[in-house]
């Protein structure tokens, strides 16, 4: 019998909580963001020491962010690819984590359609064949023998994961990554066993997270980050989105879910609200070879990197459908920004929040906020950093 929300006991949000068998400080979780921190996929003293700074800071738990499970699923080439020639610096990474008391989560996933085949040196995939603008290639259609291969590759991904003393790992099932784009009736097509219904669509996304608690157990907490809509017409809406929720809560294989919005691939402001900062990301490109590249985010930025007014907890409403329908414990992101927002999340029945521009401002908020309650994030939301994933991310309003 579910437990009304207004029923529900009210967590401190700075005090102790458990996910899965995970123990974490607090119910602060950094969200995942590409760091840009790993050239050619090497785990960096930079990298370590971004996740040590953040832990430090007070975060219940870091993620980072982006970790694939097969060479063609990375954006590009300079991500991490999950691997046990990768283990033992991965070690070096969670053990600073853990010493400065944070828990290390990491995000396992698949690009599909938002990969960068001409970086990768290897066709990105999608649901079916899609031109890409990223490579200026085509995106070939995954057969049944590549989805199969994929779903093991994360279950062995998230074995390297345990083996590197992560606590957590994090399946990126939204912005029209590969599972996403197959959750998205406009981008999956496909009429086979992966294709057509609500149930078929969800089909990858099922199959992969059963897959990932089969390889790990109960060694460490298993989560998704899900797509409550695409925010583009056809995409994937939230009465699909709820449904593919409850089958993924009943078949038991997760901790948490993560509730997100957008796309990647379509509409990437749709998620992070706010400013759209299209000269930024012209700028991003430098070099001859990107000068038309350059020209055509300048020239057509706008239409693709649509604006949307910032207000605080933005995600709440909708995700509140889903506070309703489910027990499983659902983590907040979007426009957490202070004690107020956080201990609004508490009262809706949410069981941790995740915040990521707030934190690329102030690494130390969390600390902050438990000694100064009152004080709110000093994040603008003009959203610059983004652009700065290809050269490490940062607040470039703090350097």
């Amino acid at each position: 019998m579910k437990v009304p929300p207004a029923q529900r006991s009210v967590p401190d949000v700075l005090a102790p909580a458990t996910l899965g068998p995970a123990r974490l400080r607090n119910r602060i979780i950094k969200a995942a963001t590409f760091e840009g921190r790993t050239p050619e996929g090497r785990i960096t003293d930079d990298l370590v020491a971004f996740h040590t700074d953040l832990a430090r800071g007070g975060v219940g738990m870091t993620t980072v962010a982006y970790c694939a499970v097969a060479p063609e699923g990375r954006t590009d080439r300079h991500q991490i690819l999950m691997r046990p020639e990768a283990i033992e610096a991965l070690q070096t990474l969670t053990s600073a984590v853990h010493a400065e008391g944070a828990a290390v989560c990491a995000q396992l996933g698949h690009a599909g359609p938002v990969a960068n085949g001409a970086s990768n040196g290897t066709p990105a995939l999608a649901p079916h064949t899609l031109p890409s603008p990223l490579s200026m290639r085509l995106i070939r259609r995954a057969t049944t023998d590549d989805l199969a291969r994929i779903v093991t590759a994360h279950a062995e991904s998230a074995r390297v994961a345990a083996d590197a003393g992560f606590d957590a790992v994090e399946l990126h099932f939204g912005h029209n990554y590969l599972i996403s784009a197959f959750l998205s009736p406009l981008l999956n097509r496909r009429r086979d066993g992966y294709g057509g219904s609500p149930h078929a669509r969800a089909r990858l996304a099922r199959e992969t997270a059963a897959a990932v608690r089969e390889a790990v157990g109960e060694r460490i907490a298993v989560t998704a980050k899900l797509n409550m809509d695409d925010g583009v017409p056809g995409g994937l809406w939230l009465d699909e989105s709820l449904q593919i929720a409850r089958w993924l809560e009943d078949d038991g294989h997760l901790d948490a879910l993560t509730l997100t919005a957008g796309s990647s691939l379509l509409n990437p402001m749709y998620l992070f609200t706010g400013e759209a900062p299209v000269r930024d990301f012209a700028a991003a490109f430098g070099g001859p070879s990107r000068a038309l590249l350059r020209v055509g985010i300048r020239l057509s930025g706008n239409a693709f990197l649509r604006e949307y007014p910032y207000r605080d907890a933005y995600l709440l409403d909708r995700a509140m459908q889903f506070r309703e329908e489910l027990e499983l414990p659902l983590i907040l992101l979007g426009g957490i920004t202070g004690r107020e927002t956080m201990e609004l999340a508490m009262r809706r029945g949410f069981a941790f929040v995740a915040m990521a521009r707030a934190l690329l401002r102030e690494p130390g908020l969390p600390n902050r906020l438990a000694a100064e309650p009152d004080h709110r994030s000093l994040c603008v939301h003009c959203n610059r950093c983004m652009p700065t994933i290809y050269r490490r991310t940062r607040c470039v309003l703090t350097g």
